[in-house]
């Protein structure tokens, strides 16, 4: 890796993590995804040709989704991605970094040194309860169900027994992310995950929701 550049200082708090407390200028996020849904929305229609060129402008309207929700500069998610880490799972390194108090660099260091994210979640000291996203009770979990049956299978008190594994740490923070900065109910964002990966999710949403 070229690039050495500690994070740290820009991974700002947000004032509310829950799905739905989150405040922030809406007119201007706005702005922001009507550009990015442009972008894809052009590539998507583009020839077969252009199949890769589309696939990577999604990917960078789901970075700056990214960027967006962590309060940091796009070029700051665009370093982390040469890192070699799938795409979704660039919010995990930048959630673990932030709920963990260290970088986001000690957090890929230690990924790309073989950790899965559960046994990092549990080097920071998180719990199923940090990683869980409120969905009403009748709502379907789609590709979540496993880990969102155990939620509703034990009181609060006891989530701290609840093993995640890593794909449930992914889908919860990408579904975190999603309805937060989509500003859409998580139940709506799972019923669009049924197929496909969180940035194809991400890619379809702004285009559905006709911010071109």
């Amino acid at each position: 890796m070229s690039h050495c550049v500690t994070l740290a200082r820009s991974v700002h708090p947000v004032e509310d993590w829950s799905v739905t407390g989150t405040q922030r200028e809406g007119g201007v996020r706005s702005m922001r995804r009507a550009g990015v849904a442009m972008a894809v929305l052009l590539a998507a229609s583009a020839p077969g040709a252009h199949a890769q060129a589309a696939a990577g402008t999604a990917t960078e309207a789901y970075f700056g989704a990214v960027a967006e929700y962590f309060v940091l500069p796009r070029s700051e998610v665009a370093i982390l991605s040469e890192w070699s880490l799938p795409a979704e799972e660039i919010p995990v390194v930048l959630f673990l970094a932030r709920r963990g108090g260290v970088s986001p660099e000690a957090v890929m260091a230690l990924r790309r040194s073989g950790q899965g994210w559960a046994a990092l979640a549990g080097r920071y000291r998180m719990g199923a309860a940090q990683f869980h996203v409120p969905l009403p009770e009748s709502a379907a979990a789609g590709s979540l169900q496993s880990v969102y049956s155990r939620f509703r299978s034990l009181p609060t008190s006891a989530w701290r027994e609840i093993e995640l594994t890593d794909g449930d740490i992914v889908g919860l923070v990408n579904l975190r992310l999603l309805s937060e900065t989509l500003r859409r109910p998580p139940q709506d964002i799972l019923a669009e995950q049924a197929q496909g990966s969180w940035v194809a999710v991400y890619a379809r949403l702004i285009r559905g929701a006709g911010l071109d």
